[in-house]
């Protein structure tokens, strides 16, 4: 994290004379005083938010208030039927919400998790282990291998310590620390060398550390504060379907209230028009709609989780569909997070090592042709030195225990074989003397030192060269050359030398070091995950942008997004980043897509100018300094396995198997869910509008018995909300739609062409169920309940076929009629119901229906098949006219 750091730049001897004031020590309260020049405070981390309150916002949308109002008017009216449905589809929409969310208050507590519950310390002149709790500014914290960093401390001592970072900083290699003061006022955490942040785990050494911040005032404590104020976006889902309730709030209410000022007009008693304007509102209110939404977001989640992308907020899973942008770390998730042997070069030639990770299969390539190691004497030599000058250890499980970076050389000195001299001295790795030696003794009590480290150090050391076949005076341009060629990869690079000593040797003294024969250079690198580069280049298909936002060092984080296919001209650096305004960063942002060295504060920054410009913004990360821009983001995607539970916490989304390949999978469902919804509101509103219209033409014409009753209404919505609405979420899912590019932000989910069906669907409809009302009611002097028992098969029929046409929203749908088997068994369940209520006594009596003659079936269902026919047609012409 970037930014002032005054108290980072505190020298170590004005800390120690500030805490050495009599032989009894300093108590933690007067440290905390005479600290607090240095802006050193305690805050304790903010209480989460109540379950009552979390429930109480599940019901803050424009669709839910229409539905309580419609509700509130059914209870006035003692319509207790409509009531219930209507309130129980709320709450059912209202408890899986409540389920699904999980907010930022969770990242906190997942925050705390990572501070370690005890700590050593020195207080008043004693050790002591204390609660990390306890903590407080001016308390020194003893470190070894293996321990948590409790809280951020400013180093006073430290031998040979390495701390992995990459949970904070995205910096893939543990970090060499010392105890120098920093001058700068502001620099990347991952180059703070004298400080140790909280949460960070020491990977080789020890040291002690002065606490200089806790809680809130530490680095996670900082992150923690950027989760806790951050406001959770509402979706693009969410929010276009606002705008669409808003909307039908309005057209219902104006609907009701001219239906009352035309009965007025007809002469209809206040309590009847009062209860016909009541039905048109239950009519016309979708109110199975959130239903239905809800249940195509369920099943887009089930797919997901198939798909090893677990959803933890519904939304999320047509929010990736609709992503314009994906910004990424590099650590971990677009690469493996495990150093890699990638080129090897010694007087023999510039090696190639095939195999990635911390796995030992792989071979050596010369000249793109696959070589024996063992031909190779120089390579040989150089693998050997990597691997007993080393620390690390490989493990069963295929991990390794150690630094990363000597992981990486044991790796690859396997790939070649076993090597294998007793240690009998070490010389261990300092960042003055920038290199590491070993003394080694064969069976034959042959002493051997092997050396490794900075190219130019171990050029200094040495005096000779091995070539493979004899030793030569050292030529440093060679080495110096081919390093550099490495680094301008993005590849860090180790040199590695030996030399013989007198036999029986057992300690190394400092002229042992000084006329090294120099074996090579091996170059890693975090290698990029097989699968990623075949992925972006779907996301580039699909008009997603992928970004890269790394604290890693530029020039690899450039290197891997070349290799990775990121489209990108040039990078940019953390520092780069703070020194431009909004506008030049928003500039910025148009052409570059590959950020290093940044700080939480910047990615969330870069998140939030990319949704300036009206971009749908996913963001990917497994880190804790990833969280705030997790929360920030339109969708935040965590890694399952290699994420820290801060990281899961503040995401909407977990990939089980940390692999960004699903990411594509991601897409393609949650376009799938949001064309399923479209479907939904494509069959749902020009139905409900027809039901909402049949009541309006009754109190238009003045009919004192329209063909739908209020219960009639109800029945409708019911049965074919379930068995036919419902249907429509289990299609099978279109092709191509990683060809189609994103939808726009800004777009409606009532497109024109949703918007032509209402009109066109309910006027068919209508027209049609009130011919055959009114023919029935001419006819041979058939009663009301005849003609109302037919014009209520009537609408469920013209809605069964025009099910058919939702299947798609453009295409024709002849060869995709029977594709959805369970829509085929909802329809044959509306027709048995219908059958039912046509033909049971007890129905009739409750339904106010009668039965009615085979022949008036066939009618039915003759006019009724009407809408699949005219709305197929003009699909087929509104294509012909596109491709002409």
């Amino acid at each position: 994290m970037s930014g002032e750091i005054k108290w980072y730049r505190v020298p170590v001897d004005e800390v120690l004379t500030l805490l050495d004031t009599d032989e009894d020590g300093i108590t933690a309260e007067e440290a905390q005083i005479r600290l607090s020049k240095y802006g050193f405070n305690e805050v304790e981390v903010k209480k989460k938010e109540s379950s009552l309150h979390r429930f109480a916002r599940q019901f803050a949308s424009p669709l839910i208030y229409v539905l309580l109002a419609a509700s509130l008017v059914t209870f006035i009216l003692e319509e207790y039927a409509d009531m219930a449905v209507i309130l129980g589809v709320v709450l059912a929409n209202a408890v899986i919400g409540f389920i699904q969310e999980r907010k930022a208050e969770n990242a906190l507590e997942s925050l705390a998790k990572m501070l370690v519950p005890e700590t050593s310390i020195l207080r008043d002149g004693q050790r002591m282990i204390i609660h990390s709790r306890e903590l407080v500014a001016g308390d020194i914290v003893l470190l070894e291998a293996g321990n948590r960093i409790p809280a951020d401390l400013r180093l006073m001592y430290v031998k040979n310590l390495r701390i992995d970072e990459s949970m904070l900083t995205g910096e893939s290699t543990a970090v060499e620390k010392n105890i120098d003061p920093i001058e700068t006022k502001s620099l990347p955490l991952a180059e703070q060398k004298n400080i140790a942040f909280g949460g960070t785990l020491v990977t080789q050494g020890s040291g002690l550390g002065i606490v200089v911040a806790t809680g809130s005032e530490s680095e996670i404590g900082k992150i923690s504060e950027l989760i806790s104020k951050t406001k959770k976006i509402s979706t693009p889902l969410v929010r276009t379907i606002d705008q669409m309730a808003k909307a039908l709030a309005v057209v219902i209410i104006g609907l009701a209230i001219l239906t009352f000022i035309i009965g007025k007009l007809r002469g209809f008693e206040n309590l009847d028009i009062f209860f016909a304007a009541v039905s048109l509102a239950v009519a016309a209110i979708p109110e199975g709609l959130p239903a239905l939404i809800t249940i195509s977001l369920a099943f887009g989640i089930k797919r997901m989780a198939s798909r090893n992308a677990i959803i933890r907020t519904m939304p999320a899973v047509e929010s990736l569909g609709s992503a314009t942008v994906i910004c990424s770390d590099k650590t971990g998730t677009l690469t493996k997070n495990e150093m890699t042997v990638r080129k090897i070069y010694t007087l023999e030639g510039k090696f190639d090592v095939t195999g990635v990770g911390y796995t030992t299969e792989g071979d050596f390539e010369l000249e793109r042709k696959k070589i024996d190691p063992l031909d190779h004497p120089a390579l040989m030599d150089t693998l050997k030195a990597g691997e007993l000058c080393n620390d690390a250890y490989l493990r069963e499980d295929g991990g390794i225990d150690g630094d990363p970076t000597e992981g990486a050389l044991l790796v690859s000195a396997s790939k070649a074989g076993k090597f294998y001299m007793q240690r009998v001295d070490t010389i261990p790795f300092e960042s003055e003397e920038r290199f590491m030696a070993t003394l080694h003794q064969d069976e034959e009590k042959n002493s051997w030192i092997y050396v490794k480290g900075s190219p130019e150090k171990l050029i200094e050391l040495c005096s000779h060269q091995f070539s493979g076949k004899e030793l030569s005076s050292i030529d440093p341009e060679k080495f110096l050359t081919a390093a550099e060629d490495m680094a301008s990869d993005g590849l860090r690079v180790i040199a590695t030398a030996y030399r013989k000593l007198e036999q029986g040797k057992d300690e190394i003294e400092e002229e042992d070091t000084n006329d090294l024969i120099f074996l090579g250079l091996q170059g890693m690198i975090d290698p990029p995950r097989e699968e990623v580069k075949r992925s972006i280049f779907k996301c580039n298909n699909a008009g997603i942008r992928v970004i890269m936002i790394t604290g890693d060092h530029i020039l690899t984080g450039h290197t891997i997004a070349r290799q990775l296919g990121i489209r990108t001209e040039g990078a940019l650096s953390g520092s780069d980043i703070q020194g431009m305004s909004d506008e030049e960063l928003t500039e910025a942002l148009r052409t570059v897509s590959v950020f290093a060295r940044t700080s939480p504060e910047d990615k969330s920054r870069i998140v939030g100018l990319l949704k300036q410009q009206g971009e749908v913004v996913a963001v990917t990360g497994d880190g804790i300094n990833d969280a705030p821009a997790l929360e920030n983001a339109d969708i935040g995607v965590a890694m399952g396995r290699s994420g820290t539970e801060v990281a899961k916490e503040a995401s909407d989304m977990v990939l089980a198997d940390d692999n960004f390949a699903s990411i594509v999978n991601a897409v393609e469902e949650g376009r799938n869910v949001y064309n399923k919804i479209q479907k939904v509101i494509l069959w749902t509103l020009p139905t409900n509008a027809a039901e909402g219209l049949a009541v309006l033409a009754a109190v238009i014409l003045g009919l004192k018995n329209p063909p739908l009753l209020p219960l009639h209404i109800l029945w409708i919505n019911t049965i074919t909300a379930l068995g036919l609405g419902a249907t429509i979420t289990l299609e099978p899912m279109e092709k191509k739609l990683l060809n189609r590019p994103p939808r726009q932000p800004k777009e409606p989910l009532l497109l024109p062409v949703i918007k032509q069906r209402i009109v066109t669907v309910a006027l068919l409809m209508v027209t049609a169920t009130f011919l055959l009302y009114f023919f029935e009611m001419l006819q041979n002097g058939r009663d009301s309940n005849t003609a109302q028992t037919i014009a209520l098969n009537t609408i469920v029929f013209f809605e069964i076929f025009y099910l058919f046409n939702c299947k798609s929203i453009h295409e024709n749908v002849f060869r995709e009629l029977f594709s959805n088997k369970f829509m085929l068994m909802g329809i044959a369940l509306v027709l048995s119901l219908q059958v039912f209520i046509t033909y049971n006594p007890t129905m009739n009596a409750i339904l106010k229906t009668s039965p009615i003659d085979p022949m008036d079936w066939i009618v039915i269902g003759v006019t009724a098949s009407s809408v699949f026919f005219l709305i197929e047609l003009e699909k087929y012409v509104k294509k012909k006219r596109k491709m002409n």
